[in-house]
């Protein structure tokens, strides 16, 4: 059967020269970085390598870039580092469409005696920054803000809300998972002071991440054993997946101008086929402040669990809401967060591209997708009880 994926959101295929830079490190360059010898002398060697490389694309000093096992690391780590480094601040700014990592770390600390404000959205999926202005008090100890959504597109204006954190005296950290590799970056000019990526989104392996920790910022290291990364994250470097992640971070700076516009210029096709061919389709989240390579759409009167089923029969594989949450069947909670009705939150549907998408396969996309959407429409009670009553079910599409 063909195979078409668009749900790079939620992982990307490991590029081919990654993989190629990676074997060598399981079989060949196997020691230990933190031995005296020689031998595993040459693995730490690299592994400064891969963070140079890192640092390359962030605009950001080597000596500032900590490795980790994932996203969701960097993101505890950047949160919890500040926390215990600044014990007298006990309140928390972060945003009602975060992902889990943040959002429910978010819960748990509300629970154990912090004090955590939630920032809303408006319907395009955007922050009111004077809500935030409001919101940094004396004893704001960081503000989370993720840099770009991974279930709208929708990027938040990051340096504006770090002029009014800087202002405030508070620290920023932003979650740029889905921004790093699609969005350029320049650290040196920024008023971020901590940021994460996860090396699975930008066609690394999964299990590697990184933390940006700007110079002068007092961190608390949340793993604590040896004096890996600069005693910042204690525990052996996993070498092979450091490595992939430089070189993978090496082909962003090589590719990311020609990838922005070619993944951009499907992503308008895919969406503008979309919704000429299928009637009654809206598109979700801000129309000029998203990611080049995501779109989301809502479809009335259908359920989004048949969208994912009919579109895995024809091999196009897409997934429903954030990938960390798709085992659960509470509803996304930034469509909720954006006021989209209950039945759209409850069958959203993810889709997402990458540089190794084809016009191919955008076209193979928008030959099946309506279909399935008239097809859905015509069995559903919803739909027939939609065009004699006037109501409005719907169902969300992430492309």
């Amino acid at each position: 059967m063909k195979v078409v994926y668009a749900d790079n959101n939620a992982t990307t295929m490991v590029a081919p020269e990654v993989v190629e830079a990676m074997v060598p490190y399981f079989t060949r360059y196997y020691g230990n970085p933190s031995s005296m010898h020689s031998f595993g002398g040459q693995v730490a060697g690299n592994i400064e390598i891969a963070r140079q490389q890192v640092a390359d694309i962030l605009g950001a000093d080597p000596s500032e870039i900590v490795f980790t096992s994932c996203g969701t690391e960097s993101d505890n780590a950047a949160i919890w580092g500040i926390l215990r480094a600044n014990p007298h601040k006990r309140h928390i700014v972060t945003s009602r469409v975060e992902h889990p990592a943040v959002y429910n770390l978010g819960k748990y600390l509300a629970q154990n005696g912090y004090h955590v404000t939630e920032l809303g959205v408006d319907s395009s999926g955007m922050l009111d920054l004077n809500e935030l202005t409001d919101a940094v008090r004396e004893d704001t100890a960081i503000v989370s803000i993720m840099y770009a959504n991974n279930e709208t597109g929708v990027i938040f204006p990051i340096e504006e809300i770090g002029n009014i954190v800087k202002q405030k005296g508070s620290i920023l950290h932003t979650d740029a998972v889905q921004a790093v590799g699609k969005i350029p970056l320049n650290l040196s000019k920024s008023t971020i002071d901590l940021l994460t990526l996860s090396g699975h989104k930008l066609h690394a392996p999964k299990g590697v991440g990184a933390l940006y920790i700007r110079k002068g910022i007092t961190f608390a290291p949340f793993v604590i054993g040896g004096h890996q990364e600069r005693n910042r994250r204690g525990g052996t470097e996993n070498v092979p997946s450091i490595i992939g992640l430089g070189k993978a971070c090496e082909l962003v700076k090589k590719y990311m101008n020609a990838e922005h516009g070619q993944v951009k210029q499907l992503r308008d096709k895919l969406e503008n086929e979309i919704l000429k061919k299928a009637p009654d389709a809206r598109v979700n989240g801000h129309k000029i402040n998203r990611l080049p390579n995501t779109t989301n759409l809502s479809f009335e009167y259908v359920e989004g669990e048949a969208i994912l089923l009919l579109l895995n029969e024809k091999g196009i594989c897409a997934s429903s809401g954030s990938a960390c949450t798709s085992g659960s069947l509470e509803p996304s909670h930034v469509l909720r967060a954006m006021g989209v009705p209950f039945t759209a939150v409850h069958g959203s549907v993810r889709l997402s591209l990458s540089r190794y998408n084809t016009q191919e396969e955008v076209d193979y996309i928008i030959e099946y997708l309506p279909p399935i959407i008239r097809r859905l429409r015509e069995i559903s009670p919803y739909g027939r009880e939609s065009k004699v009553k006037g109501q409005s079910p719907s169902a969300s599409v992430r492309i």
